[in-house]
């Protein structure tokens, strides 16, 4: 298989994946403004912002998988894939118009006004930007509680039947060691 010919197959498998991605649930008709409303709210949340490194991603796969297939090719292969990847960039704008649709679908006009009011706020933005650490410890502390709750959960338990039953031991029986 020749160059030309692996780079269709790759960018057919990707416009096929793309398609059905990105596809509309259904034709509803949105005003102007709701959707210029849903737009606020998206770039207020960030909300696009994970998809920022598909397009350089894609088109550093691409080379590496045709680099390591024509070793000799460097050059043309890394020039084309840039000159690719630069006209493919403007179809962001794509993916925000879809965003913005799925956004004005959700939430009213008034509720996306008000999403973009909050996170555009000295609050909001610091919500966006702390977040992320404040998740993570709640998950943290949930991890530690939920092995408390297992561990004495057990305990008690295994202390309730070994009385039950007058049985004097470790209380193994009972799921004391699993729970840990």
């Amino acid at each position: 298989m020749n160059l030309a010919t692996r780079i269709r197959l790759v960018a057919a498998s990707a416009a096929v994946a793309v398609t059905f991605a990105f596809a509309p649930a259904g034709a509803q008709e949105i005003s102007a403004s709701h959707l210029a409303a849903a737009r606020s709210a998206i770039d207020a949340i960030n909300a696009t912002d994970d998809f920022d490194g598909v397009l350089p991603q894609a088109a550093a796969a691409l080379k590496s998988e045709l680099i390591r297939k024509n070793p000799d090719m460097v050059a043309l292969i890394n020039a084309t894939v840039d000159e690719k990847a630069i006209e493919l960039a403007s179809r962001r704008v794509d993916l925000e118009r879809e965003a913005a649709q799925a956004y004005a679908r959700v939430f009213s006009e008034q509720e996306l006004t008000e999403i973009a009011q909050f996170y555009t706020s000295p609050t909001g933005m610091k919500l966006i930007e702390d977040g992320p650490i404040v998740t993570r410890e709640v998950l943290k502390a949930g991890e530690i509680w939920r092995r408390g709750i297992a561990r004495d959960l057990a305990q008690m338990v295994g202390q309730q039947i070994q009385a039950a039953t007058g049985a004097t031991g470790s209380g193994e029986a009972a799921g004391e060691e699993t729970a840990q």
